[in-house]
């Protein structure tokens, strides 16, 4: 039965998902089709968790940096039957740190699973295993929890909304109210420093009302006289000029034109402090107070299943990788590895002695290092040797010259 056993062809898709888990795919398709399968779903959740991370991360920074408005339902409202505003170019940006984003994650989960290892290989999690494995698996806590947080605010976007616009409401209010509360003690402040002049001018209008209104009644025969413009119409024109004269000459004056001056920076100010309320409304449009708001509006109950669902999905292949027992494929991984270290001349001895903590240690043997080592401390020895020899031959040689003529020696020295 066993002589006929082959394994499916692995196809492109399936090829993908080895590579996106990490797995061999020369050992892969030589092993068993149960380990095939499960390097492809392994492969499989990394991928979706790269994807799901592209589009949350894209999803966070339109958020972020997309266009304010004082009023967020206003980026609901529809221009036509199909079409929502949108701010194309925030969209691209999103586009482009979401796919680089989704690629960072894709790439951290992969090496998170590679780099897990097989446990003991019994389907057992042992506390060894699981401290071995605590630093991936907070790191995998970190990227689910970042991950879950956009997905959120997205899930329940339309009563974030409605609650992001009382908020609004309530800050313009405040601010408004406020802003309105200094433009009328400054405007007080501004009559008061008038005094008299304000006092003069408003009797002087008064007057200057009552003048004309008696002039036009004179003109239309309202006052019983006839409709005439007779000498008591010219007088009524006549004191409505003095009025007017009068009141030009108060308001002539530098107190008055001081004042006029401060009111119109009062005014300017406070139309200035109505677009800071408006401002500061929009501002309240972020992720920090969507997550918040995420958070009062689902309840503690809903958020907290959607992280663990991440949590789930994020810690799936660690745990995974952990119960599964040694299969084909790890024998066959093993053997690999252990040819290609005799190819290179390394020897392991495994647990060959133990470390001052107690703890049992590999001895590495490098014998292709060994013996270049060895070569080269042989070759300076016989260098060595031989660099004697000659400098005793020369020394013999130097001898006989003196001693056939030491004359000679001393004058070349």
């Amino acid at each position: 039965m066993m002589e006929n056993y082959t394994t499916p062809k692995a196809g492109k898709l399936m090829k993908f998902m080895w590579e996106c888990a990490g797995g061999d795919t020369f050992l892969l398709e030589r092993a068993t089709y149960s380990d095939q399968v499960k390097y492809f779903c392994m492969g499989g959740i990394v991928l979706a968790t790269g994807i799901m991370a592209s589009l949350s991360g894209g999803y966070a920074f339109y958020t972020i940096f997309s266009p304010k408005t004082d009023s967020v339902l206003n980026k609901m409202q529809v221009v036509n039957a199909t079409e929502i505003p949108i701010h194309y170019p925030t969209v691209i940006l999103s586009v482009v740190f979401g796919i680089l984003w989704g690629l960072m994650i894709y790439n951290i989960d992969r090496f998170i699973v590679t780099s897990t290892g097989k446990g003991d290989g019994t389907e057992a999690i042992t506390m060894q295993e699981f401290k071995s494995s605590l630093p991936r698996i907070i790191m995998g806590c970190i990227i689910a929890i970042s991950i879950s947080k956009p997905v959120e605010i997205r899930m329940f976007k339309t009563e974030i909304d409605l609650e992001i616009q009382k908020e609004q409401e309530k800050e313009k209010a405040n601010l408004i109210s406020l802003a309105e509360v200094n433009f009328k003690k400054g405007i007080a402040q501004t009559e008061k420093n008038l005094g008299k002049i304000q006092m003069d001018i408003d009797a002087l209008q008064k007057l200057q009302t009552e003048y004309s209104e008696n002039l036009s009644n004179e003109i239309s025969g309202k006052s019983g006289n006839g409709a005439d413009y007779g000498p008591r119409a010219t007088q009524f024109e006549r004191l409505k000029k003095e009025t007017e004269a009068k009141i030009a000459e108060l308001k002539n004056t530098s107190e008055f034109k001081k004042a006029e001056k401060d009111k119109a920076e009062l005014e300017d100010k406070y139309k200035q402090d109505i677009d800071d309320a408006k401002r500061k409304g929009a501002s309240l449009d972020g992720l920090l107070i969507r997550i918040k708001k995420a958070h009062e509006v689902a309840g503690t109950t809903i958020t907290l299943f959607i992280t663990l669902l991440f949590l789930a999905i994020e810690l799936t292949p660690i745990f995974f990788k952990m119960m599964l027992i040694k299969s084909p494929y790890d024998y066959l991984y093993e053997n690999r590895n252990e040819m290609k270290l005799a190819e290179n001349g390394i020897e392991v001895r495994y647990d060959f002695y133990k470390d001052k903590e107690g703890l049992e240690r590999h001895l590495v043997i490098n014998h292709e290092a060994d013996k270049q080592k060895f070569e080269k401390v042989k070759i300076a020895e016989i260098q060595k040797e031989l660099t004697q020899y000659a400098v005793d031959k020369y020394k013999e040689r130097e001898k006989e010259k003196i001693d056939e003529n030491p004359e000679l020696y001393i004058k070349e020295v």
